[in-house]
This record gives structure tokens, sequence and C-alpha cells, in this order.
């Protein structure tokens, strides 16, 4: 048996009897499948699932503050400078002073923040489609419902 490269989509050898049915294995196993599908597809926009959905959160009618991010995608705001950090490097947010607080700075995004959110968003949910395309419209639906359920 052939390792896998972090690509492959193929299906992994079916996991060991002790340990196939533990919820932190099927999690963690599902988590990586699902990275193998998103990562190839948002690779041409040069951003990760992660910066998706903190562009995603900074696309709000309301400008938030790096703080209001971080807090909103529950990310320590270490983490958070450096994504936004990142994703400034990459021009798609600025930071600016916010108008209602000098005190502040809040995030938007720029015209290629928006087309880029937009080309990823489509790709991610393809992927997304893909990867629970053994499920069911209704039971991939049931799932998700589940994860929120449990996850908040």
């Amino acid at each position: 048996m052939s390792a896998q490269t972090p690509g492959d989509l193929s299906r992994p050898a079916a996991p060991p009897t002790a340990v196939g049915g533990r919820l932190g294995y099927l999690l963690k196993h599902a988590q990586l499948r699902l990275a193998a599908f998103t990562a190839p597809a948002l690779a041409p926009f040069g951003i990760t699932g992660r910066e998706v959905a903190v562009l995603m959160t900074i696309d709000d009618p309301v400008p938030l503050s790096q703080q209001d991010v971080a807090g909103r995608l529950g990310v320590d705001r270490t983490t958070m400078v450096a994504l936004i950090d990142g994703l400034q490097d990459k021009g798609l947010v600025r930071r600016r002073p916010d108008p209602a607080d000098r005190r502040r700075n809040v995030v938007t995004l720029t015209g290629a923040g928006h087309t880029t959110m937009a080309g990823a968003i489509a790709a991610s949910d393809d992927a997304e489609r893909r990867f629970l395309s053994k499920l069911s419209a209704d039971d991939a639906a049931s799932l998700r419902a589940a994860l929120r359920v449990i996850a908040f």
C-alpha cells in the first residue's frame, strides 16, 4: 500500500477497528479529507480556507476591528494580527481609523479582496459539494446542523 499525498482524494484504507468508531478520530480524518478537496480549490486564489473565513467575516455592513473579527471567529488576537497582516500584504484588506472612534482601526476589504473572496467562496462551495457527494442532500444538511449544535 502506498502513502497518500496531501492532495490525494482517493479513499484511505479502512481505519483500525479499535479507533474507527472514535469521534475524535472520525472528525480529524473528515477534516483532513475536506482539506484535501478545499486546498487545491483555493490555490488559484492564493489564500487558505482560514483566510476565506476572515474575508467573509470582514465583509460586514458594519466595519469591524481586528479584535471584532478575532472574537467572531474564536481566534486569539496574536493569530488574527498575523492573518490580517498576510491578507493586507496580498492587497485583499486594508486597515483604517474607525470614523466613530479614532483610537481603533477597522479592517475592510479592498476591491481585490471582494473579487478574491467571491471566487474563493464559489470554489470552496464546490469543494464542499464534492466532499459531501456520498451523502444525500438531507444527510449533508443534517450533518451540518448536528455539527453546528455541538460546535456552538
